[in-house]
């Protein structure tokens, strides 16, 4: 986020400050775009379980929290500051809720940071099958979510990232480079690279030629 004429030109003063008021004013300008992070990124075994504006208001009492302890002006993206932190949220829910059943079911759950890229293709695949929903469709849907975790798996992490925050996150080419620390124009060209690959991986999966993922 940037200073422009609709937003607090001393928001990062403000919010240094500890000023709730103006954290929330940003907050909800920002609320559309964190939810939709939130749906992207939630395990699926939690879905019904755990409600996104629940995860969003978690996350606002810990981005409270960090500005009374920690804000400073080297911050100059209020909403990747904000996108950390939900990130952050997320990860100490799925370990709240999933660490003990994962250990049960001899299951390997993405939780820390450096996992980041194997849930990725967790989300992506989860994403892509939404379309196959009817109870016909069950079977296909589950081996077609196995099918896209191995293909997506295959790529190049970064190339995965960024097909992940541009397609899905709705991030900005500049706010990809921004978070994954490259040049635009890198992001840009593994941005198209990596919609190909995931043209040619959907073309592969049974059910999946018409979903319009790769669009």
């Amino acid at each position: 986020m940037t200073d422009t004429p609709d937003e607090p030109q001393d928001w990062r003063e403000r919010l240094r400050e500890g000023d709730e008021e103006c954290l929330a004013e940003l907050f909800s300008r920002c609320r559309e775009r964190l939810w939709r992070i939130v749906h992207f990124r939630l395990d699926a075994r939690l879905r019904g379980r755990v409600d996104a504006d629940d995860v969003l208001q978690e996350a606002y009492l810990n981005a409270a929290q960090r500005i009374r302890h920690s804000f400073t002006d080297s911050v100059d993206n209020f909403f990747l500051w904000l996108r950390l932190i939900v990130n952050q949220t997320l990860i100490d829910l799925h370990r709240r809720h999933l660490d003990a059943q994962a250990r049960d079911a001899g299951r390997e759950v993405a939780l820390e940071a450096g996992s980041e890229s194997r849930s990725t293709s967790v989300s992506v695949a989860f994403q892509l099958a939404g379309s196959l929903t009817s109870p016909s469709q069950a079977a296909m849907r589950a081996e077609a979510v196995r099918k896209l975790e191995e293909a997506l798996d295959s790529m190049d992490p970064i190339d995965r990232e960024v097909l992940a925050l541009r397609h899905f996150e709705e991030l900005s080419n500049s706010e990809v480079a921004a978070v994954l620390g490259i040049q635009q124009k890198a992001a840009s060209i593994r941005y198209v690279r990596a919609l190909d690959r995931l043209k040619r991986i959907l073309s592969r999966v049974p059910g999946l030629q018409e979903t319009g993922g790769g669009s």
